[in-house]
């Protein structure tokens, strides 16, 4: 099989929780292929040393090909998520893993009892935003310039407690 046919296999996938701080170079690789944000490492380790339980990892054997990067806090009384980051590798798309990554994510976040799940996202990304409009996401807001490169993002959100089936 080659690693072309690999890649198309999607039964090779397997989804773990974030374990261990090993695991971090191959996010951060991962991530800064795809984000145009720019993130420093304080950034990965604030959201994963502190919501370890809210990051998700999409392995193909030993590489990452997939990650989704969370937290859940308190905001305005309401127990709210927050999906930071999500990609996926480019050679991996069109296989539903950045689908099944939010859809543990948010699994987990109203497991924790989340009230909403919020993200952003650049109003160009035509993917990333039927994907979350297929999860059930609506459009929040627009925010002009939000990103550094000068790209406005819309704010996408989820109710959980009327959106989400258990």
């Amino acid at each position: 099989m080659t690693s072309v046919d690999n890649a198309l296999d999607s039964t090779s996938i397997s989804y773990v929780d974030y374990t261990s701080e090993l695991q971090l170079p191959s996010i951060i690789h991962l991530i800064e292929n795809d984000l145009s944000e720019p993130y420093s490492v304080y950034t990965y380790r604030y959201f994963i040393h502190n919501w370890p339980n809210l990051c998700f990892l999409a392995m193909d054997g030993d590489t990452c090909v997939g990650v989704i990067i969370c937290k859940l806090d308190l905001h305005r009384q309401s127990n709210r998520g927050y999906i930071a980051m999500l990609a996926v590798a480019k050679e991996y798309r069109k296989r539903a893993i950045g689908t099944t990554l939010v859809q543990k994510a948010i699994r987990a976040m109203k497991e924790q009892d989340a009230d909403e799940v919020v993200l952003e996202t650049e109003y160009t990304n035509q993917g990333a935003l039927a994907l979350y409009q297929r999860l059930g996401f609506i459009k929040d807001k627009r925010l002009h310039r939000y990103y550094l490169n000068g790209v406005d993002a819309f704010r996408l959100k989820l109710f959980c407690k009327t959106m989400v089936k258990d």
